[in-house]
């Protein structure tokens, strides 16, 4: 920088502290004229002396070890008055040790006990007036700014109102909060006008062009309630996000976003012991399949956000493993990561990736999941999600890699389509090499949908109702489970620190959510009304579809574990020898494109398999709670 430069950079901080300096002088002046003035036959006081002069250089010295100088004017808060007063009050100590050379000659006492309540008010007033006068300033500009009505009046609120008018681009109106106490009182200078119920005639008697939810606390119950309030306004809203998601990196401070559909579906936020994930994976090489993927993506940034040491991306899709390989040097770039473009049913390159990064642990994500499409494409769902399995599987116990994790789904329970038939088998195979893997763990872990995965309904229905309608739904009676991509694999992450070998885990996907009423939601979340503005039109159940779907099998030994969202699925009855010996026979049959084969060999294995042959299949709607929900209910 320049001289000039840094002239003009260091003026205003000098500014400051030729202000405070002179507050000091000013305090320890005005002190002694006051003292002096009761006295009949007061001494002369002098506008410097050597007193002074010790005080200066003593509480300057003070007022730049305590850290004054580091906060800003214009945003003075109750922590930098605290400050002040410290650095007053140690001023006085240091004084009272550099003025006892001369055993305070001159120097009332009234004057010591007095200086550190004045000084902190000469130095914290104008601090607090500069404050209030810019307030007042963006107030003034905030003139054309958006009106907005803010739904509950707790801390949330308060920060919000003070990054609003920040903004300039809104102009906060006032608050709305159910507690009877708050009404009538002010915040930040703005009135409690009602409870929330009373948000429309408050917005019309306001002119709020815009309301905003500034309750992160709220449950998903709650939320359905305020949303349903908002929407019967008529206005458009948003929300303030949890401090959850700000600080899992997905939100920022002070911004407004949409109500998501994961706000209303009756999640309460999940709590992983991050102390046993860390300690489990910290340092640690990790290898994830299909690392590009929904699933695969975000364990990669679980993993690498949680302190692991090297990252090993398979990923068959070219773009999705620039994408994800971009984003990790991007967000943690002393991170090591390595990539393999191609297909992890190829022994040759899942060999050669181990080889390269010798992992601790591996993460088998890859497979093919689209239930309606794989009907009709059996070969790939066994080449992919059984034959690749068995070839990581394999691969990981000849490297003696420590701990497989295998991602199941909740349609490998009474599997009636070719999902979860190969699924199914996919799990048994993992148990069946566990018991001869003396080195490695291998451990399933089972969930349902996640929300906003590809191919998911949520991102079809927001398309749809984007173009403006008809909303598609296959059934009025359909349900799924329904979890969010990061509470999946934060939840994988604690089954696998915390997994026994040959285990099944489930995690608690919450209640099933109807499809029908999923739909409806997202439609008033977009500022329509379902049946008036979109319409939802029921296409009857795709092939291999079921109404409802269940976590266990209803003969499955579940037992809790020490996460109260993840159970252990006793490992059922099957035979290994049978599993293994017939996985040459489907390699030969996908060589040749059998599909009798195959089918008839997975028929073979898994007596349980039966596929859904028309809508009627009521087996389908058999559903086996949550063990941990009913005893709460008990």
């Amino acid at each position: 920088m320049s001289f000039r430069e840094r002239i003009r950079a260091t003026a205003p901080r000098m500014a400051i502290v030729l202000h405070d300096l002179t507050m000091v002088w000013a305090c320890w002046q005005l002190l002694h004229a006051g003292r002096f003035a009761l006295m009949p036959a007061a001494p002369a006081l002098p506008l410097m002396n050597i007193d002074t002069l010790i005080v200066l250089a003593v509480q300057g010295i003070v007022f730049w070890r305590v850290g004054l100088y580091r906060g800003l004017w214009r945003f003075a808060s109750v922590a930098d008055l605290m400050n002040i007063f410290k650095a007053s009050f140690i001023g006085l100590v240091a004084i009272v040790l550099a003025l006892a050379y001369k055993r305070f000659d001159g120097v009332p006492l009234s004057v010591l006990v007095m200086y550190p309540f004045a000084l902190s008010a000469l130095l914290g007033t104008p601090r607090l007036l500069y404050r209030a006068w810019k307030d007042h300033e963006s107030l003034q500009n905030n003139i054309g700014a958006q009106r907005v009505l803010i739904l509950g009046a707790g801390q949330a609120a308060e920060a919000l109102v003070r990054d609003l008018r920040r903004s300039g681009n809104y102009q906060p109106v006032g608050f709305l909060d159910d507690s009877p106490h708050l009404h009538g009182a002010k915040l930040q200078g703005l009135p409690i006008l009602g409870t929330l119920d009373d948000a429309g005639l408050v917005a019309r008697e306001t002119a709020a062009k815009l309301l905003v939810i500034a309750i992160p606390t709220l449950d998903a119950i709650g939320m359905q309630r305020v949303v349903g309030i908002c929407e019967s306004t008529g206005l458009p809203f948003r929300t303030v996000p949890k401090l959850h998601d700000i600080l899992e990196g997905h939100s920022l401070p002070g911004e407004l976003k949409e109500v998501a559909i994961e706000d209303l579906l009756g999640r309460k936020p999940i709590m992983p012991d991050w102390t046993l994930i860390r300690g489990w994976l910290g340092g640690r090489t990790v290898l994830i399949t299909g690392a590009g993927g929904s699933i695969g993506s975000e364990l990669c940034r679980q993993c690498a956000r949680h302190g692991a040491g090297r990252l090993m991306l398979i990923e068959i899709s070219e773009f999705l493993l620039l994408k994800i390989h971009g984003e990790l040097k991007r967000s943690f770039p002393d991170l090591q990561v390595d990539c393999v473009l191609g297909d992890c049913g190829d022994p040759a390159l899942v060999q050669h990736a181990l080889k390269q990064s010798r992992p601790d642990a591996v993460f088998h994500a890859a497979a093919y999941k689209q239930v309606p499409l794989l009907e009709s494409q059996l070969r790939a769902a066994v080449k992919n999600n059984i034959l690749a399995t068995e070839t990581v599987a394999r691969s990981c116990a000849e490297a003696g890699v420590a701990s497989v994790v295998f991602i199941s789904t909740d349609k490998a329970v009474e599997p009636a389509n070719a999902l979860g038939a190969t699924k199914r088998y996919a799990e048994m195979i993992c148990q069946a090499l566990d018991q001869k893997a003396s080195a490695t763990r291998f451990v399933a872990v089972r969930f349902g949908n996640v929300l906003d995965s590809a191919g998911s309904v949520v991102p079809l229905f927001r398309e749809q109702i984007l173009r403006g309608g008809p909303v598609t739904v296959t059934d009025p009676e359909v349900s799924r489970f329904f979890m969010t991509i990061p509470e999946a694999c934060q939840l994988i992450l604690q089954a696998a620190a915390s997994a026994s070998r040959g285990a099944v885990y489930t995690l608690d996907m919450g209640e099933p959510v109807p499809i029908r009423v999923l739909a409806e939601q997202m439609i008033r979340l977009a500022g329509k009304q379902p049946g008036r503005d979109i319409s939802i039109i029921y296409t009857g159940l795709r092939p291999g579809e079921k109404l409802h779907e269940t976590l266990f099998y209803p003969d499955e030994d579940y037992r809790p574990t020490a996460h109260p969202k993840i159970l252990e699925a006793g490992a059922r009855a099957f035979s290994r020898d049978l599993v293994l010996t017939n996985l040459p026979k489907l390699r030969e049959a996908v060589a040749t494109y059998d599909i009798q084969a195959m089918s008839s060999i997975l028929f073979a294995t898994m007596p349980e398999f039966h596929p859904v042959s028309h809508v009627g299949d009521d087996r389908s709607a058999t559903v086996v709670p949550f063990p941990a929900r009913e005893a709460k209910r008990i």
